[in-house]
């Protein structure tokens, strides 16, 4: 039998805890059966709701943990002071090797602060960057950072691109990944200090298939495969990303029920825009991981419902089945050297 990949799952995180989170849970120990979920949180709590399901009882396990991290907390104190949190907890199982990664929907402060302050990051590893998929017209493409990392310097910006090739070209079967830095313009003069000064490193590194810069209405197209940015601009882009997906989305529901004459030419074509659709919708990529730390962490958007838990746990086997982590040690930080 092949190796079980064990996945901490925090039971208690996100805003449809814990009823999404053991539904999603459930869900991919179905859909796979090299999966252990350990669900941490209050024990009766998840264990009532796993009573509403049929699953192998051999690939769930339920953690106790009695406290809850909110949203609000500051994130340093939070991972300090509640030792028994759902988080702190499932992050303690990935530190000492139970577990192979860690899925939250909690707190995104304290699931990055806990990924670095106890998982640890790989050494040479100078920031961990958070990498969610986001799709494009032909696929999808890694935003590299979205959140970690506002006040990145250009040295870290180039390990961002080498780790993000590595994962597309891994995780997602990407050959030679095309790798872009965000910028105003295509021009290589154009950009803020941090671009100017960082674009000539990607240029001159061998590492990576760098294309040069991208402009935001580009990155939807998927005319990069790696895209990369420090995490303040990295979050607008996201959370526009998402806003603008829901609004059309709202449109084109509402224009296709605007009429008898659309609602019959909907019933005809709801196939294929729910095929096409779904090809648009950031949850089915799973959740973002937060690359250079030595097990997984993978956050997940705190609205996430069962699919997105499913397919953060399912993402979490193929990151160790292709051993990104060996590899980023190989291909980023042996390189440095």
């Amino acid at each position: 039998m092949d190796e079980m990949v064990k996945v901490a799952v925090d039971a208690m995180g996100g805003d449809n805890a814990p009823m999404e989170i053991v539904k999603g849970a459930v869900e991919a120990v179905n859909e796979n059966s090299k999966i252990k979920v350990y669900l941490t949180g209050v024990k009766d709590t998840v264990e009532r709701e796993l009573g509403q399901y049929t699953y192998n009882k051999e690939q769930i396990e339920v953690i106790n943990a009695t406290e809850i991290i909110e949203t609000a907390e500051p994130p340093v104190m939070a991972i300090r002071k509640k030792k028994d949190s759902s988080i702190v907890v499932a992050l303690n199982l990935v530190k000492d090797g139970t577990c192979d990664a860690f899925v939250s929907a909690g707190s995104s402060g304290a699931v990055l602060v806990g990924g670095q302050l106890i998982v640890g990051r790989i050494k040479g590893i100078e920031r961990p960057p958070l990498a969610p998929l986001i799709p494009t017209q032909d696929g999808c493409s890694l935003l590299i950072d979205c959140g970690a990392n506002v006040d990145a310097r250009p040295s870290h910006l180039v390990q961002f691109a080498k780790m993000g090739s590595v994962y597309m070209e891994s995780v997602m079967g990407v050959p030679n990944p095309k790798v872009a830095i965000v910028n105003i313009g295509a021009e290589e003069e154009k950009g803020n200090a941090l671009v100017k000064e960082t674009f000539p490193l990607l240029k001159n590194c061998p590492e990576i298939n760098f294309i040069g810069s991208i402009e935001a209405r580009d990155i939807p197209t998927g005319y990069a495969d790696v895209i990369v940015c420090e995490a303040f601009a990295g979050n607008i882009i996201l959370k526009l990303y998402e806003g603008v997906g829901a609004m059309l989305l709202a449109k084109v529901k509402s224009g296709l029920m605007s009429s008898l004459r659309s609602k019959i030419g909907a019933l005809l074509i709801k196939p294929a825009l729910k095929q096409t659709l779904k090809g648009f919708s950031l949850e089915e990529h799973g959740g973002a991981p937060l690359l250079g730390l030595n097990g997984l962490v993978v956050k997940t958007h705190g609205s996430s419902k069962a699919i997105e838990i499913k397919n953060s746990i399912l993402q979490c086997v193929t990151f160790k089945e292709q051993k990104i982590n060996e590899k980023i040690k190989e291909k980023v930080v042996l390189k440095d050297e």
